[in-house]
């Protein structure tokens, strides 16, 4: 990682701070925090980052992004600060404008990766933050929002033959495909059949191998069941879900 001071330096001389709004529209109050924190682990100091980085967990801004070489600097010694590079990538599939920012971040983007992994396998209280964190850094948007801890995740997609709306079901009440009626709730299921581990590849492969190995076998078993095949209730067509959710929910970048 390289030298907060000359990071710093570097940051001065690239990001012009006057360009760079934060959520209140305001120019010089992140660079005034970005500099206290990275002297000082300073808590509230952190806390109005958080506020003016992200909005209401779903927003950014330009100032975000400007300030993201920075946090993931101090990722390696502040779970603040990766918790916030990690909330800002995630957010990063919205129409910000600010395309040129993050792709200005590729570099930092992939040491985060990096540090993140490396997190993974120490088995830490946050393991799923931080999961679905690597899976942003990847730019897998529509995973890293809606992947759940397979207690109680549902996802619904349009069969690719018949066009109804079908619900799957992967968790503790169940892993099956169903209409969901208003009155009556999940209706004629159909059990899903998960994935065979060798038949995975890309992100799929990459999320059931990481929880394999970081001994987190409920989340490798849901994503295996994520990744393989349902059955439609209405017409009885088998479909891939992960290809099909993909398909639906993967956010075009502007």
């Amino acid at each position: 990682m390289p030298d907060q001071a000359v990071m710093r330096r570097f940051n001065a001389q690239v990001v012009n701070w006057t360009q760079m709004h934060d959520c209140y529209g305001d120019v010089d109050r992140v660079p005034a925090l970005l500099e206290q924190v990275e002297l000082e682990d300073d808590a509230e100091a952190w806390k109005e980052l958080g506020y003016r980085l992200v909005l209401e967990h779903d927003l950014v801004f330009p100032a975000s992004f400007a300030a993201l070489p920075r946090l993931m600097c101090l990722a390696s010694r502040s779970a603040r600060a990766r918790g916030l590079a990690g909330t800002i990538l995630r957010c990063a599939a919205g129409h910000h404008g600010c395309d040129d920012l993050l792709a200005n971040c590729a570099d930092e983007i992939s040491g985060f990766r990096e540090l993140l992994d490396r997190h993974l396998q120490s088995r830490p209280v946050d393991y799923l933050p931080a999961f679905l964190d690597s899976l942003a850094a990847m730019a897998e948007y529509h995973w890293s929002s809606v992947l759940g801890d397979f207690t109680d995740d549902f996802y619904h997609l349009a069969c690719p033959h018949c066009a109804v709306e079908v619900t799957i079901a992967v968790g503790n009440h169940g892993r099956y495909s169903a209409i969901r009626d208003w009155n009556l709730g999940d209706v004629d299921r159909r059990d899903l059949r998960p994935a065979l581990s060798e038949a995975l590849s890309g992100t799929g492969r990459w999320m059931y191998e990481t929880a394999v190995r970081d001994g987190r076998e409920a989340l490798a078993d849901g994503i295996a069941y994520l990744f393989g095949k349902a059955e439609c209730p209405r017409c009885a067509s088998v479909f891939d879900i992960a290809a099909e959710y993909t398909s639906a929910n993967r956010p075009v970048l502007r």
